[in-house]
């Protein structure tokens, strides 16, 4: 992990549904600029994991602290300090990529003097100008994860989660998520889950490796001389938990 502050910390997370552990007992720290890729395989617990650091998702046991502060605690902090873009974005079909991304804005928290603004930082960030008028329900795949990365960071938060981000996206798309991933990270911290060793080679400079619900390894990727046999190795070990996360 670098030098910089931590901006989010998980201590001895858990969490269980119908007494059954999804994830146990997780304790990870995230700075920023840190890009973290959360390895694992289908139902690993990545979700149920990013869920609960976006705030969505209470913690069975634990705490999940952003910038110093208990989520439990201090609710707020998800609608101000976290952007979370889900595997499927959540876009409005009859919204325009503007209407939407004010929309988005309002809900975070932005001032309405201060809309206008943030609403032109994501577009132009997220390369989405000469969408801006075109309704949400008529976009790719690609530019509806575009617009999905625009609603995660329109309120410039110090987290931003992302599930499965160029899940669906064709090589170019992929590329081009990569490296907005990428530029975004220089002023917060960035987790990804992902089950595609690519993703995390290419945009990530760190890696954890989630199995049945435990993180089994942390490390820098340039400590990890073979990612794909190390992800190979632990993922065979046992049989995953059933995909409830």
């Amino acid at each position: 992990m670098n030098e910089s502050p931590v901006v989010l910390s998980l201590a001895k997370v858990s969490r269980r549904l119908s007494g059954r552990a999804i994830v146990e007992d997780l304790n990870l720290d995230i700075a920023r600029g840190d890009v973290l890729g959360l390895l694992g395989v289908n139902g690993a617990g990545k979700s149920t994991t990013l869920r609960m650091m976006a705030g969505i998702l209470t913690p069975s046991a634990g705490t999940v602290c952003v910038e110093g502060r208990d989520l439990a605690n201090h609710p707020e902090l998800a609608r101000r300090e976290i952007g979370y873009l889900p595997e499927e974005p959540p876009l409005h079909g009859e919204l325009t990529v503007e209407e939407y991304l004010r929309f988005c804005a309002r809900l975070h928290g932005i001032g309405r003097d201060k809309v206008a603004q943030a609403v032109e930082q994501a577009i132009a960030r997220c390369e989405l100008g000469e969408m801006r008028h075109r309704l949400t329900s008529l976009l790719s795949k690609g530019f509806r994860q575009r617009v999905g990365l625009a609603q995660a960071i329109i309120h410039e938060p110090a987290l931003i989660v992302l599930d499965e981000p160029a899940s669906g996206l064709d090589p170019i798309q992929a590329l081009r998520l990569r490296e907005l991933m990428r530029s975004m990270a220089k002023d917060c911290a960035v987790v990804l889950s992902t089950h595609v060793l690519s993703d995390v080679l290419a945009c990530c400079d760190r890696v954890a490796i989630l199995h049945r619900g435990r993180l089994r390894k942390t490390a820098p990727l340039s400590e990890i001389a073979a990612l794909e046999s190390e992800f190979v190795r632990i993922a065979s070990e046992s049989p995953s938990l059933e995909s409830l996360a």
